[in-house]
């Protein structure tokens, strides 16, 4: 028991440091595309919340929240980055619910059915939808004539550029966490057999 306990301390520590890293250092965990950033950080918070558990999920998300916002100040990255992400709003919250919900799904597949591989794909699949989907709204809802002037677009036509984003960065970022989260998931919870209990 304590053994599992100070080897979950151990697993956690690291996402946590990965996510810092990856909050940082361009290309490690988001792709500037000068529009809006294609986002890969959300895949730690997957694995996190999969080989962990949706608290330790919450947790990593709010590290990668607290990193956005500190990049959002330091070292901008896009247009709209210094008005929106210094938002903790918008830059934590959604990141928080990606772990919680991630982890949720997965303990529901991992209690209810023996299809682990097919949960920690839903999981992922739903979790970085989560971001997107929450990211967007909250930004649509809490900054649309500043998103309006920064993308020199119409307020109306908002909604469709927030659609294309969607498209182009949303359903990216989710085949993305669907391949890769449940890889890493599994290949950290083989070896390591006691987290899976």
């Amino acid at each position: 028991m304590q053994r599992r306990k100070a080897y979950r301390t151990a697993i956690l520590g690291i996402l946590i440091a990965i996510i810092f890293v990856q909050s940082m250092v361009p290309f490690l965990g988001y792709i500037p595309t000068g529009f809006i950033n294609i986002t890969i950080i959300h895949i730690t918070v997957i694995v996190a919340a999969i080989v962990l558990g949706p608290k330790d999920g919450a947790i990593v998300g709010l590290v990668w929240g607290i990193g956005t916002i500190i990049r959002a100040f330091t070292s901008p990255t896009s247009i709209i980055d210094t008005t929106v992400f210094t938002n903790p709003i918008v830059a934590i919250l959604p990141r928080i619910a990606v772990g919680l919900i991630a982890g949720w799904i997965y303990l529901w597949f991992k209690k209810n059915t023996s299809k682990k591989v097919l949960g920690m794909a839903i999981a992922s699949g739903i979790g970085s939808l989560t971001n997107t989907i929450l990211v967007l709204g909250l930004m649509r809802f809490m900054y649309a004539s500043a998103m309006a002037q920064a993308y020199a677009t119409q307020t109306d036509l908002l909604n469709k550029l927030l659609l294309v984003i969607v498209g182009t960065n949303g359903v990216p970022e989710m085949i993305a966490a669907i391949i890769i989260a449940p890889a890493i998931s599994t290949a950290i919870l083989k070896t390591n057999r006691f987290l899976d209990n």
